[in-house]
């Protein structure tokens, strides 16, 4: 029997909780269009958008420190892996140079959370999207929304079946094949973010408040063709591209740093290794 690949972070029972609040609210955050009562306030607001924009950071925040102290928690060394790969995901992004939504970053964060897991993909997914939105400037009230879509994205990659048993050409088909697809449904998420926006606007594609689901989803439906499938697409190309032309060295690269940070296991001294332990002189300054 394969042994079980080791986890950079562990999820315990309040992690888990915690990531399907953050989960639930988000999904609320994202879909309030669609989902708010025809009748409801909520439907007809123009403040919604903003109160999910200020209440998400919080939200990540203490998710965040959930996943540090459940379960095993982030070790120093799962600290140290998270910073190096996230500033990595950061640097990759303005590469494509925000044309034709190419974002090289994607596959990065798709193979690390194949690896290091759920928690640790969630993790690095909004840190890595925090950290690239610092360096290019693409601070505002949409980058909350992009924290967690791309939280969702690594964490779906540390979920993916076969993390023990299935490699070679079949995992980077898998991995090819998912990495497309959530390239295509992150732009469609955070099309949504911005596409209340529109209510108002005398145009098919716009957002109607208080309009019947039929009829918004349709017109959204339509917004994505016309505004987003031109940047999604591209994404999606690049993203299974590079997974399966790369993916087979970062794969390589990522298994063998976790089996040399050896995460989970017990730091242990022995009395030889302790200075001032009897029978060993203290070290000399």
């Amino acid at each position: 029997m394969t042994a079980r690949p080791p986890r950079a972070v562990r999820l315990g029972g309040r992690a888990v909780a915690a990531l399907a609040l953050v989960s639930a609210i988000g999904v609320a955050a994202f879909g309030w269009p669609l989902l708010a009562d025809p009748g409801s306030g909520l439907a007809h607001s123009e403040d919604a958008p903003w109160l999910f924009a200020l209440l998400l950071p919080l939200l990540l925040a203490v998710v965040m420190a959930t996943i540090a102290d459940d379960g095993d928690g982030l070790s120093a060394k799962s600290v140290a892996m998270l910073g190096v790969l996230a500033a990595a995901g950061a640097a990759l992004r303005p590469l494509g140079g925000g044309t034709a939504g190419i974002e090289p970053m994607f596959f990065l964060v798709v193979l690390s959370g194949r690896v290091l897991g759920p928690g640790f993909g969630f993790s690095l997914g909004a840190l890595t999207m925090f950290a690239s939105a610092l360096l290019t400037g693409g601070v505002g009230p949409w980058m909350p929304f992009q924290m967690l879509s791309m939280g969702w994205v690594a964490l779906g990659a540390g979920l993916l079946p076969g993390s023990a048993r299935l490699r070679g050409r079949g995992e980077l088909a898998l991995l090819a094949g998912y990495g497309a697809a959530s390239s295509i449904a992150y732009g469609t998420i955070m099309n949504l973010q911005g596409w209340p926006y529109l209510g108002g606007a005398s145009s098919g594609v716009s957002f109607v408040p208080g309009d019947p689901l039929p009829d918004n989803l349709a017109r959204f439906v339509a917004y994505c063709l016309a505004t987003s499938l031109g940047w999604d697409v591209p994404r999606a190309v690049l993203t299974a591209v590079l997974v399966l032309t790369l993916g087979p060295f970062v794969l390589r690269a990522l298994r063998r740093a976790t089996r040399r940070a050896a995460f989970g296991a017990p730091v242990a001294f022995g009395e030889g290794d302790v200075p001032g332990a009897p029978g060993v002189p203290p070290r000399s300054r």
